[in-house]
């Protein structure tokens, strides 16, 4: 079942990032650090992007929304991500992935990938984020 997952966020959504208290806080359960196996990051304008790579990982944390907050949330994440489903101008898509949470623990969670035409242009043209950790960057 796909309708109340948790999300893994692996970028401006972080803890301790500018739009975390701006959507997350208040509004969650738990917040765990977790690896997302299989993708890589690419830095976007101010913002990475998750894009499927065999034997790559991506740092983030899983975000597990309250029970009363998950469709606000989930609404405003999508627009804050410029996810619609089916849109082809999407910058991300909102899909299902199994992440791996500190304690070893395998969830499925959802992820905002880069959409195929933003995938397809950041392993053309990108800045690859070594060792998967946006906030290490800097």
């Amino acid at each position: 079942m796909t309708n109340s997952l948790p999300f893994f966020v692996y970028g401006t959504l972080r803890p301790g990032e500018h739009n975390h208290d701006l959507f997350l806080l208040g509004r969650t359960e738990s917040e765990v650090a977790a690896r997302l196996p299989g993708a890589v990051l690419y830095d976007g304008p101010g913002y990475p992007y998750a894009v499927d790579e065999p034997g790559g990982l991506v740092h983030g944390e899983v975000i597990t929304a309250r029970p009363q907050e998950y469709g606000w949330l989930l609404a405003a994440l999508d627009r804050l991500e410029d996810y619609a489903p089916g849109d082809p101008a999407n910058l991300y898509e909102r899909v299902a992935r199994k992440v791996t949470c500190a304690d070893g623990t395998v969830v499925q969670a959802w992820v905002y990938m880069a959409a195929p035409v933003v995938a397809a242009r950041s392993r053309a043209r990108g800045k690859l984020i070594e060792g998967g950790d946006w906030r290490a960057r800097r």
